[in-house]
């Protein structure tokens, strides 16, 4: 029962993702770099087909449960977790994941977004969007690169690709601009790697 539960709850949360193609010309990753991050808050989270609480204690080792940082996404309405289960910070970044009520039954995120510290101040968001699981757009490997700069690389889709192959795909490289005790987190530069 709690796995058929689990797996409506992906059914209903990857129907809510429209998968986009790549070839379609109509992501954010289509158009010239603009940052969206001005000035960075923190957009709440929509509802999720569980609750917060159901998911903790669904996937509760994948939850990121106690950090500053954590606590920040939380007070949001996201629930934390790490990107690719692990640990994401140097040089006074950190980025962790967000996502929404709604966690595949292997407790992978069906909605989410990625969200940069800045010595523990909100700096911005990976994408401008939630990415979906599997659709065009979703952020794979992030690395911080120095102290003001980290890359994400993300799938592109077309309507024919599976899951598991994406057709293409693109690195989006950010910039860290500090202004006395803000940062702001600045795409700049996009590339595609295949």
């Amino acid at each position: 029962m709690r796995r058929m539960r689990a797996l409506v709850v992906m059914l209903i949360a990857t129907s809510l993702m429209p998968r986009v193609s790549a070839q379609a010309g109509t992501t954010w990753l289509d158009r010239p770099m603009a940052s969206w991050n001005q000035p960075p808050t923190i957009a709440s989270a929509q509802a999720g087909a569980e609750s917060a609480d159901a998911l903790v204690r669904r996937c509760g080792s994948s939850v990121l449960s106690t950090s500053t940082t954590a606590d920040v996404v939380r007070k949001a309405g996201w629930v934390p977790f790490l990107h690719q289960d692990r640990a994401i910070a140097r040089d006074g970044v950190e980025v962790i994941g967000g996502m929404t009520a709604a966690a595949t039954p292997g407790c992978e995120p069906a909605m989410f977004n990625l969200f940069v510290f800045v010595d523990n101040r909100f700096a911005g968001t990976i994408s401008p969007i939630v990415m979906g699981t599997g659709s065009d757009g979703v952020v794979g490997a992030v690395r911080i690169t120095g102290a003001d700069a980290l890359t994400a690389e993300f799938a592109r889709y077309t309507k024919s690709d599976t899951e598991c192959c994406p057709t293409s795909r693109v690195r989006v490289t950010y910039r860290i601009e500090r202004t006395g005790l803000q940062a702001t987190l600045v795409p700049i530069d996009i590339r595609t790697l295949r």
